[in-house]
């Protein structure tokens, strides 16, 4: 699996007009889940993404957590991050899961975040979606299971 995770002060992901999940500070993060990927990978990502330390602290530094400053996140799927661009100018999304076990996979990510006491908004999987979001900082990181 493969995530850009986004500090924000802000985020939000509408549907056809309709808001279907919003945040104020946390992180935003796009996943993605490759071929062959299993629930293991899911539960590895969900636990490395919502410790990660990158909130400051009261000195300034990036000390605290996600459950630290009691912040969100915002989940939206994102099989183009499996994009290959190396041959060609028409990316190839063969390294991508099919849709039926990334969303399910996509789900136990989302399950083992929220298992953690932390609140989760998301997109629409297999929908056309429009993000918005304010990054803070900015902080961009990509985090992967393998």
């Amino acid at each position: 699996m493969r995530a850009v995770v986004q500090r924000v002060s802000e985020s939000a992901v509408r549907v056809e007009g309709e808001v279907t999940g919003t945040i104020k500070s946390g992180l935003m993060v796009l996943l993605g889940v490759g071929r062959g990927d299993s629930e293991k990978e899911a539960l590895y990502l969900a636990d490395k993404i919502s410790g990660l330390r990158i909130f400051e602290d009261e000195a300034g530094k990036m000390n605290l957590s996600l459950s630290d400053v009691g912040g969100a996140m915002l989940v939206v799927s994102q099989f183009t991050l499996y994009g290959d661009c190396s041959r060609g100018r028409r990316p190839s999304f063969i390294d991508a899961a099919p849709p039926a076990e990334a969303d399910k996979l996509y789900n136990a990510f989302i399950e083992a975040v929220r298992f953690k006491g932390i609140s989760v908004e998301t997109g629409r999987f297999q929908t056309h979606m429009e993000v918005s979001l304010t990054n803070d900082g900015p902080v961009t990181l990509i985090v992967e299971s393998k």
